[in-house]
């Protein structure tokens, strides 16, 4: 038990001769009455009706993942039965806070890496080439108390002997990483990168599986991905003459934290099972070098859930993320600043990206109790179907097959879920603002080649419609307006701005409002559409509307409609070219 108080933490401990009564008996529920309980609240929002059994509640909560993995409403005993996969967590007390600088000149880099540190980050992770000028980029950085994490451009050996000459008078802190890409090092590369971190005393390889993920992989693609890229790295360093324990020792693994919480921290703790799984195959003892479940991890939050526009979401994101990164076991983790997909982050985005993990354990104390999601029914079950699946794709992975394919299916079924706003993006397909005025941020090419999930609603705002859709709300405020607002969302999230008629109590209110916009949509009720729906159209068309829609149930006298469900993008493309 903690009490905390102005001075810290005092820990206090009782002994009592019975047990805790954590609930009382009234307070216990069966399943039957949670699914009638949750019925009652489906059958309000229309999703049951009163035909249908409580028991289908399950079916209308339960989520399936792009790999096709279901994600229950509510964890149960029973979704421990069968599990086959066990491990346990690797990192004990508070995570290693490790900001992330790319994009800019060595002395800007210089002033925010110093600028970090002084404010609570704990390591350094640099993109850098060989003509990286070390002098200047680490000046008055103590290298022995802050690990530098190495992003190599070009030659990872011309890189790390670079750092190397720069680091030769301090004592690197263990946790420094040379930063050779096993995915893409040549075999001679990272053998000699190896050899240089071992005798640095450092580690030297990294699997970098966030980069499939940038291209729009699944959470089951990326752990396969990891596996293959870690399995052959090992392959390599030991025919150069490393043991397996050596080669193992020196690797670290990087994952993306998205803000899928829940997948998230299943997605690391997977992960470690199944590196620990490949080192058990390959000989590796538990109390080797390695520390026995053999997988540190660095996890950086996903840029490809990053929006331009309402970038300031992006730390509602960023926060979920770094939480199941947090909870899901990561060695060290980095949030990238909000305003990252705007260009060079200024101080107040960098100030926040590392002010997320201070919060997260220094006033919630997420890091005091190892694998807090060990346990949880839901968890463990999304934990084992994750390891599961990705080990059955790393055999075929290992064999030969490639990862492309299947990649290239889930960006397919991604952009679906995304254009018919199943998978939505708030600030972007929805509550977008037209209005709001971006923040201005020095350009970077950081991050160009990433895919991110709303780009094809950023490419429709980077171009506004050169014309507004003309909203032909039909009756009082009351009737019209939750059709109303719905259009109106979709319009801005395809940049099409809308002028709205207003309340109106027949046709003639309506063309008297209408200022000779060439697509115009109908927002009303029901009943209103029956009562004088036909006649508004057709009297707009009149009046010079070219292209006439109903928000709502498509009818015989529009060209077009939208409703819930529709595909976003196809709706919008359609609309925008009327407009043209």
């Amino acid at each position: 038990m903690w009490l905390r108080g102005g001075g810290g933490r005092i820990k206090w401990s009782f002994v009592t001769d019975s047990p805790l009564t954590l609930a009382q008996p009234e307070d216990a529920h069966s399943r039957e009455e949670w699914e009638a309980a949750t019925a009652a609240v489906l059958r309000k929002s229309r999703r049951l009706s009163d035909d249908d059994a409580d028991s289908l509640v399950w079916d209308k909560l339960t989520r399936t993942t792009l790999d096709g993995i279901a994600i229950t409403p509510l964890g149960l005993p029973a979704d421990l039965d069968g599990l086959q996969t066990a491990g346990r967590p690797t990192r004990a007390g508070a995570w290693d806070i490790r900001a992330r600088y790319a994009g800019a000149g060595e002395r800007l880099l210089n002033e925010h890496a110093l600028v970090d540190l002084d404010g609570g980050v704990t390591s350094l992770f640099v993109q850098a080439s060989a003509d990286t000028d070390f002098k200047v980029l680490l000046d008055k950085v103590l290298l022995d108390l802050a690990p530098v994490a190495l992003e190599p451009v070009g030659d990872p050996v011309a890189v790390a002997k670079a750092f190397l000459d720069h680091a030769t008078y301090d004592d690197l802190h263990p946790g420094t990483n040379l930063g050779a890409d096993a995915a893409t090092a040549t075999p001679e590369q990272l053998v000699e990168v190896a050899g240089l971190a071992k005798k640095a005393g450092v580690l030297g390889v990294v699997v970098d599986a966030v980069a499939v993920h940038d291209l729009g992989a699944s959470d089951v693609q990326e752990l396969a991905a990891s596996l293959a890229i870690g399995a052959a790295a090992l392959r390599t360093l030991t025919d150069g003459g490393l043991s397996v324990e050596d080669a193992a020792g020196l690797i670290e693994f990087r994952y993306a934290a998205a803000d899928e919480q829940f997948p998230t921290i299943a997605k690391l703790r997977a992960a470690r099972r199944l590196w620990a799984r490949v080192l058990e195959l390959s000989g590796v003892s538990t109390g080797s070098t390695t520390g026995g479940v053999g997988q540190r991890q660095h996890a950086i939050t996903s840029r490809p859930m990053l929006t331009k526009y309402d970038p300031y979401v992006n730390m509602l994101r960023t926060t979920v993320a770094a939480f199941a990164a947090g909870v899901g076991g990561a060695d060290a983790v980095t949030v990238l600043p909000f305003d990252s997909p705007l260009g060079q982050p200024d101080a107040f985005g960098r100030r926040i990206a590392r002010n997320v993990s201070h919060l997260l354990m220094d006033e919630s104390h997420v890091h005091e109790v190892a694998d807090p999601a060990g346990g949880s029914y839901a968890v463990e079950r999304l934990t084992d179907d994750l390891a599961v699946a990705a080990w059955e794709l790393f055999g075929r992975l290992d064999e030969g097959e490639d990862i492309a394919p299947p990649i290239e299916e889930t960006v397919a079924k991604r952009e679906a879920a995304i254009a018919k706003r199943k998978q939505p993006i708030t600030g972007l397909s929805e509550f977008p603002n037209l209005a709001e005025k971006l923040p201005a941020r020095e350009a970077s090419d950081d991050g160009a080649d990433v895919r991110r999930y709303g780009a094809s609603f950023e490419a429709l705002r980077d171009e506004p419609a050169a014309k507004p859709v003309f909203l032909a709300t039909l009756g009082t405020i009351a009737q019209h307006t939750a059709r109303a607002t719905f259009a109106t969302n979709l319009f801005a999230a395809g940049g099409v701005a809308v002028e709205t008629a207003g309340a109106t109590a027949g046709v003639d209110d309506l063309i008297a409002a209408y200022d000779g916009q060439p697509v115009v949509c109908l927002a009303g009720a029901d009943p209103t559409y029956e009562e004088w729906g036909a006649d508004a159209a057709a009297a707009l068309r009149e009046a010079g509307a070219q292209r006439v829609i109903v928000a709502g149930k498509p009818t015989d006298y529009v060209d077009d409609s939208c409703s819930m469900g529709v595909d976003a993008l196809s709706f919008l493309d359609r609309t925008r070219e009327a407009l043209a």
